[in-house]
């Protein structure tokens, strides 16, 4: 009796397991059903990361797609902590500096534009009222946080949020290379001989330099689009081959920490919104707006 006793209890143990294995929800947007999306959703309290990469060529010895490999596993690690919806590869941003070589896909300006403004209108009207945006890639830099700022051009029934800085991050292994290490170099190599080893050629890192070659002399304050083919015209900046597996653990562990901390913030912000229609109903009355701030003082 006690023996079919156990056995019952053991059988009823290994069900729970196989139920809970199978209501676990993917985070990855293309992975799940209709009715296990609506799920993820409403699990996600409505937050949806858009990892944001590009294709562009990355030295002699990483993968043209490494921003978008490096982001999609920061934001994957990420919600494996805090659950969030993925959106699924998106690499349409801007990347004109890198034409020249082979392998980059550099779509317009203003397809860019309209493209980021419809994924995150349709990610919207699909629940995601709450969107981080997770960049991977420095020449986004300056078009993820111009569009955010679009948004107050007219309402919006959702709020994007932007992770756009570094990725990587101070202390950890001492870093072997010098100089600048901005594209290709130490840090992002070793990034990706974490998330993709299989796709680094470190023994290529060497064919080509990622010296700086400071071909337009101009004062640090004038900013002119040519300037990173005038310093990186092979796009490589850095030294790869110096790259290590543990400097890549370090970046990548902060990476998903940032982006960890974040969603945690962004499920608590009820503010963000109410202020966006705050603002949208005062700009329609610009000189109410006035008034009542200098009644104010």
């Amino acid at each position: 009796m006690l023996k079919k006793l156990v056995l019952i209890v053991g059988a009823a143990a290994l069900a729970g397991v196989a139920a809970n294995a199978q209501t676990k929800l993917s985070p990855k947007w293309e992975e799940l059903t209709a009715s296990d999306f609506r799920d993820a959703v409403a699990q996600s309290k409505g937050v949806c990361i858009l990892p944001f990469g590009i294709l562009e060529k990355h030295g002699p010895h990483l993968p043209l797609g490494t921003d978008l490999l490096n982001v999609r596993y920061a934001s994957l690690h990420a919600v494996e902590q805090e659950f969030a919806v993925v959106f699924p590869e998106y690499y349409f941003g801007q990347i004109f500096e890198a034409k020249h070589e082979p392998g980059t896909v550099a779509y317009s300006r203003d397809l860019q534009l309209k493209l980021l403004q419809e994924t995150t209108d349709e990610m919207a009207r699909n629940g995601c009222k709450k969107i981080l945006i997770v960049n991977g890639h420095g020449g986004n830099e300056y078009l993820i946080p111009f569009f955010a700022q679009s948004l107050l051009e007219k309402p919006h029934d959702y709020v994007v949020y932007a992770i756009i800085g570094e990725r990587s991050r101070s202390g950890g292994p001492t870093k072997k290379s010098t100089g600048i290490d901005y594209h290709a170099g130490e840090n992002e190599t070793s990034n990706t001989m974490v998330s993709h080893p299989e796709l680094v050629h470190i023994d290529r890192a060497k064919q080509e330099s990622g010296a700086d070659q400071a071909r337009v002399k101009l004062p640090e304050e004038v900013y002119t689009g040519i300037w990173w083919y005038a310093r990186f015209p092979d796009h490589y900046s850095g030294d790869g081959s110096a790259a290590t597996k543990e400097l890549g653990q370090w970046n990548l562990g902060g990476w998903v920490h940032s982006v960890v901390e974040a969603l945690r913030a962004i499920k608590a912000d009820d503010t963000s919104l109410k202020l966006q229609n705050e603002f949208y109903e005062r700009s329609k009355h610009p000189l109410d707006t006035k008034q009542s701030s200098s009644a104010e003082r």
